[in-house]
């Protein structure tokens, strides 16, 4: 794969961001940032979506709810192809949300095999972490 994807009548680099539900996260976990909330998050993922933007990407916003997590990244993966998954902080740092950053890794492996996947820390480095993959393909 090129690293880009088809896109209207030009190609462009397409990311699919994924996150958990704000209102599914559990504050009071230590693994967590202390003072992080439903408002800072929205507002860090605002700024990440905007930083894509301004990088000519095209992104796409997968908030997940833990028990339901991977049938929707099947679904988002079905819909359309993305250059790059990236799986945010909140699903990946608690040590609880094991299971469920194993099952979202798996399902992204599968239904986007093209796809490189990324981490970030936290919702305005995510921008940082695509472009950290996508040199490396």
């Amino acid at each position: 794969q090129t690293g880009l994807s088809r896109f209207g009548d030009h190609e462009m680099t397409k990311v699919l961001f994924v996150g958990l539900e704000p209102d599914t996260v559990d504050y009071s976990d230590p693994a967590l940032p202390p003072g992080l909330d439903a408002e800072k998050i929205h507002a860090g993922i605002a700024i990440a979506m905007r930083q894509m933007s301004e990088r000519g990407w095209h992104a796409v916003l997968c908030l997940v709810r833990p028990d339901t997590a991977g049938a929707m990244l099947a679904s988002k993966l079905a819909a359309d192809s993305y250059d790059c998954v990236v799986i945010g902080g909140g699903v990946r740092i608690p040590p609880k949300n094991l299971m469920l950053l194993e099952a979202l890794i798996n399902v992204a492996h599968k239904a986007a095999p093209g796809a490189s996947i990324a981490f970030n820390t936290r919702p305005e480095d995510t921008a940082d972490a695509v472009m950290r993959v996508l040199k490396g393909t």
